[in-house]
């Protein structure tokens, strides 16, 4: 059996493609011997985190100085040296930092004060470090060819990461100084540029930072069909595209579908059951309809609303057992290479189990 490093190399060699491919080789191989029937699906979301630290805007732009700080000096090693040495200013920002964080502490207007003063600080120390990285940039296109291709890999990662890192200046700007804190296309990580902040209504935690994942499943605890969206959609508009999915994989309509009530609206359950779906067991927690109560409080939407549940329990253990609760691989390629290895594992686990309690 491999070990768990070349298990990590051999998900990082494969592309997100091939991994559903596989995927869905298992779901076809589950269905022919019987483990899924074809008439019970249920839907849900989920967030899976990306591997950072919880963004701040002085943490950003602290890893921004950094980064651009030893790409340069790598630059001018690998150049023998440059017209003006590179100057590390790191110290300088690690103060800058630390001091905006005992700023925090005091909530009253001093240490309000206090932290935008620190702020503007560390914003011209940032300014310093890109105008050094822009005339790192001139001096490499001046170069002599030969000298320029060894670093021409380490100047366009220069040159990205300085982008990023003004795109950081302008948001740190416009939420400490200008009290914008809805900044359009806000940047949560360097690192990992793909990350969104996404609010599940969970108490203990808020905010999460990560992408939307979609999973949904049929008999037998098995995962039929998974996604990770590039932007936050709203569950509403998952459930059509779900039964799509489902027949498209399984050959057939599900006859029941379960889902909470994110997914519910009027027009969803009527194009489920226009499609074929008998019994779509789906809440309406706003409803004021005598006639809407007492369908949901029939035995069979009940059933399927206690059915539903398990969806949260499936979801738990996967992070569990399988590390959906954070991706370790990187990009949104990374994402879907890691959400799709983690539901081919449980789906093996679940097919392995069933077959080995049927009968022979």
């Amino acid at each position: 059996m491999p070990d768990a490093k070349t298990l990590v190399r051999l998900g990082q060699a494969i592309g997100p493609e091939t991994v559903r491919e596989l995927h869905d080789r298992i779901v076809t191989l589950a269905q022919k011997r019987g483990v899924i029937r074809e008439r019970k699906m249920r839907v849900d979301t989920t967030v899976v985190e990306s591997n950072i630290h919880y963004p701040t805007d002085s943490g950003l732009l602290n890893d921004g100085a950094r980064v651009l700080t030893r790409t340069m000096k790598k630059i001018e090693q690998k150049t023998g040296g440059l017209k003006r040495k590179v100057r590390n200013r790191m110290r300088s920002v690690t103060k800058r930092v630390i001091a905006i964080g005992h700023a925090l502490r005091h909530k009253r207007t001093e240490g309000e004060l206090k932290r935008k003063r620190e702020y503007r600080q560390l914003l011209r120390l940032t300014r310093q470090i890109l105008n050094d990285s822009c005339r790192v940039l001139h001096e490499v296109e001046g170069l002599p060819p030969r000298r320029q291709s060894g670093v021409r890999g380490m100047g366009d990662r220069l040159e990205a990461m300085a982008d990023q890192v003004r795109r950081v200046v302008r948001q740190t700007k416009a939420r400490v100084f200008g009290g914008l804190t809805k900044f359009p296309n806000k940047l949560i990580s360097l690192f990992e540029p793909h990350t969104e902040i996404i609010r599940k209504g969970n108490a203990g935690k808020p905010n999460e930072f990560g992408k939307l994942v979609e999973l949904q499943e049929a008999e037998n605890q098995i995962i039929t069909h998974y996604e990770v969206f590039e932007e936050r959609p709203a569950d509403q508009s998952l459930l059509l595209p779900a039964i799509e999915a489902q027949q498209r994989k399984l050959g057939r309509v599900p006859q029941w579908i379960a889902a909470d009530a994110g997914f519910y609206s009027h027009a969803n359950e009527a194009a489920a059951q226009a499609l074929g779906v008998k019994y779509v067991s789906i809440p309406n927690r706003s409803t004021s309809s005598e006639e809407r109560r007492k369908l949901q409080r029939q035995r069979w939407f009940k059933r399927g609303q206690k059915w539903r549940t398990g969806c949260e329990g499936r979801i738990s253990l996967l992070k569990r057992r399988h590390g959906l609760a954070r991706c370790r691989y990187h990009g949104l390629h990374g994402m879907r290479r890691w959400v799709g290895l983690g539901a081919i594992a449980d789906n093996l686990i679940n097919v392995g189990r069933c077959l080995a309690t049927s009968p022979a």
